[in-house]
């Protein structure tokens, strides 16, 4: 072993500059993908955090034993924002203690999150610290309480006879934003809550939709300046070298620059990891530590990738061990079969079977999405290079210049060194059509009058409620009114056409003029009036708006990131490409080829199969994204159109770097010893 990573260092360091520059662009794509899977692994990880923050204030009722203690909870609001609001009480001195706090909270006592306390502090107590038993904070809530560090969260003591802690609450949001006393025994643990479940799977497609492409471009790198190690260990063939000899050496030599590539991403992403933190999502930034994966992903990933890496480069040899002189002599490989692109087919045809019922089968049907886009994927990648030698035929066919004809031999001669140029750009478009009919009109975020507040209370309670809320906010320039609720068969309760059907809370609601300031006066007010339920406004679910925000904001963050993994792929490969055909190039322009003419072929080259891969691919992604179609704004598509418009011409712009080599390798037409 050390004999063979001595013979593969000395190969990399005799392979001259331009040799150690195929080694580099190897390094740098190396780098990049570990980056961006640990991205992945880590949001994951910060998600299923966040759950476990969110699962302990949910009352989890017993499992066994005796009772210990009363749990409730609310959600208040104060300028917009959520507060939501823990009420516990202690039937004995065996109450657990709440994550993030160092003791049970005696009655009347207030924990507050570090941001609520502040606050509390800032704002006038008649807006807020009026609302809770104590006005100052008993203590501070630790990480271990919070789903993230802006969050506003209270943990209020009470006694087990207070009208809190038995009063019901009507969570009427469908998310688990309230919930009645309950007797428990310990806290709930997980993903409990629907919303930071619906958080994971997004994350989870997400994933997918990042970490294939990254797989794909890892295992591509791997095989970057290709001609020139294949014609380089087909001569070691040629000597004799055995093909054992022959893969030892092409692994550790791939092995050694994807561990160096991986160490590198990896501080890569530790050095972002501060800046990712700020990224507000479900609510607020992140705790740096959630982004950071557990050491055992850490290590899986950073071990991953030079495997990968290294099986690459081993698949790639089957040409230097079977035929070293046809490799030396340059032969063109044996043309693709068309059975590869069955495969494709028939995972569009078990999709077009299955698709229509995913989105009723929550979590199963989830898994059975990720299974077919990760085939998509593979199917897109296997079809490709046919597709490519396919396009080159039709190019060869139909050229009327030298460019054309020049880039239509280079598709047909190799396909696949020209699939790798393109395949980050095509598995782009697969992502930003899937996530184009996942991107919600604007119009689903407004919400309802942000200075009407209103209490659901029982039909035969409302007047009484009324005229509480009307004493309470004397002076405050409150209308007050009841909307008395309908009856299941279109009556109103308590009136002479009342129906017989299940009656529904009654709404007193009172108009608050004076903008958020007065309305967060009008709350604490109205603090206690029904007991167990705070006073809201149809603007102050922001949950649903939230979520479909965030899903904008995490379409637009996977294609940023699809897009810069198809920049990076677009520049290396090209540079690759060019160092491997340099003799080839060189030859061209010694025999009186214009530059210019040789620089056209090679952009057609790229942008001929970039076209009808990259458009088959977006509509392959509509097509999977179909059964989940939420509607396309036309703000929303207006920001695709442009983002996909810049996101390509960023790829252009990338592959036109290669150009300065271009004319670097054509100005020494002599063959090199590598």
């Amino acid at each position: 072993m050390p004999a063979t990573l001595g013979l593969a260092w000395r190969l990399l360091r005799g392979g001259g500059r331009r040799g150690m520059l195929g080694a580099l662009l190897t390094f740098a794509a190396v780098a990049v993908s570990t980056g961006l899977l640990l991205l992945a692994v880590g949001v994951n990880h910060g998600f299923a955090r966040r759950a476990d923050a969110d699962a302990w204030r949910h009352p989890a009722g017993m499992s066994a034993g005796t009772a210990t203690a009363v749990q409730a909870l609310s959600t208040d609001y104060v300028r917009g924002r959520p507060v939501t609001v823990v009420d516990l009480a202690a039937v004995d001195g065996r109450a657990p203690v709440p994550p993030g706090m160092r003791r049970f909270p005696r009655p009347g006592e207030v924990w507050a999150s570090p941001a609520l306390a502040d606050l509390m502090r800032r704002l006038p107590p008649d807006q807020l610290a009026a609302r809770f038993p104590s006005r100052t904070p008993a203590g501070v809530l630790g990480r271990d309480a919070l789903v993230h560090p802006g969050e506003l969260v209270a943990v209020v003591g009470r006694a087990p006879g207070d009208p809190v802690m038995t009063a019901g609450r009507d969570d009427r949001s469908g998310r688990e934003t309230a919930a009645s006393p309950q007797r428990i025994d310990h806290y709930a643990t997980g993903a409990v809550s629907p919303v930071p479940q619906v958080y994971q799977m997004l994350a989870a497609v997400a994933s997918v939709l990042m970490v294939v492409p990254l797989l794909v471009f890892g295992g591509a790198a791997a095989r970057l300046t290709v001609a020139r190690r294949d014609r380089r260990l087909a001569a070691l063939r040629l000597v004799g070298a055995t093909p054992g000899q022959v893969v030892a050496v092409t692994v550790a030599e791939a092995v050694l620059t994807a561990v160096a590539g991986a160490v590198a991403g990896a501080l890569l992403y530790a050095a972002s990891v501060p800046v990712l933190a700020r990224i507000a999502v479900g609510g607020g930034g992140w705790f740096a530590g959630d982004l950071w994966p557990d050491a055992l992903w850490l290590a899986g990933v950073l071990g991953a990738v030079p495997v990968l890496v290294g099986i690459s480069a081993v698949v790639g040899l089957r040409r230097v061990v079977v035929s070293p002189l046809g490799v030396a002599r340059r032969e063109t490989p044996p043309a693709l079969r068309a059975v590869r692109g069955l495969l494709l087919v028939v995972v569009l045809a078990g999709f077009g079977a299955v698709g229509g019922g995913l989105a009723g089968m929550g979590r199963a049907g989830l898994v059975v999405l990720l299974v077919f886009v990760a085939l998509a994927f593979l199917a897109i990648n296997l079809v490709g290079p046919w597709v490519v030698a396919l396009i080159g035929r039709l190019t060869v066919a139909t050229a009327r210049r030298p460019a054309r004809l020049l880039a239509g031999r280079r598709l047909l001669d190799d396909p696949r060194a020209a699939w790798r140029t393109v395949a980050g750009v095509a598995l782009t478009g697969f992502v930003a059509g899937f996530l184009c009919l996942l991107n919600p009109s604007p119009a689903a975020l407004d919400g309802g009058p942000p200075d009407r507040l209103e209490l659901a209370v029982p039909p035969d309670r409302s007047a009484a409620v009324a005229a509480r809320v009307r004493e309470r906010l004397a002076g405050m320039s409150a209308q007050v009114t009841v909307r008395h609720a309908e009856t299941s068969d279109g009556g109103t309760d308590g009136g002479p056409n009342g129906g017989d059907g299940p009656a529904r809370d009654d709404v007193v609601a009172a108009e608050v003029p004076g903008g958020a300031a007065a309305v967060d006066r009008a709350r604490t007010a109205l603090t206690g009036v029904v007991p167990g339920q705070h006073a809201t406004t149809p603007a102050d679910d922001p949950t649903a708006r939230r979520l479909l925000a965030d899903l904008r904001t995490g379409a637009l963050a996977v294609l940023t990131v699809s897009f810069l993994v198809a920049m990076t792929s677009a520049g290396i490969t090209g540079a690759s490409a060019v160092l491997d055909r340099r003799q080839t190039y060189a030859m061209l322009r010694l025999a009186g080829t214009p530059l210019r003419v040789l620089d056209r072929a090679r952009r057609q080259e790229t942008l001929i199969p970039l076209v009808v891969m990259g458009g088959g691919s977006l509509l392959t992604g509509m097509f999977f994204a179909l059964p989940f179609a939420m509607g396309v704004g036309t703000a929303g598509l207006l920001t695709l159109l442009a983002f996909a418009a810049l996101g390509f011409a960023g790829i252009f712009g990338a592959s036109a770097l290669s150009r300065p080599l271009l004319r670097s390798v054509t100005a020494d037409p002599a063959p090199r010893p590598d």
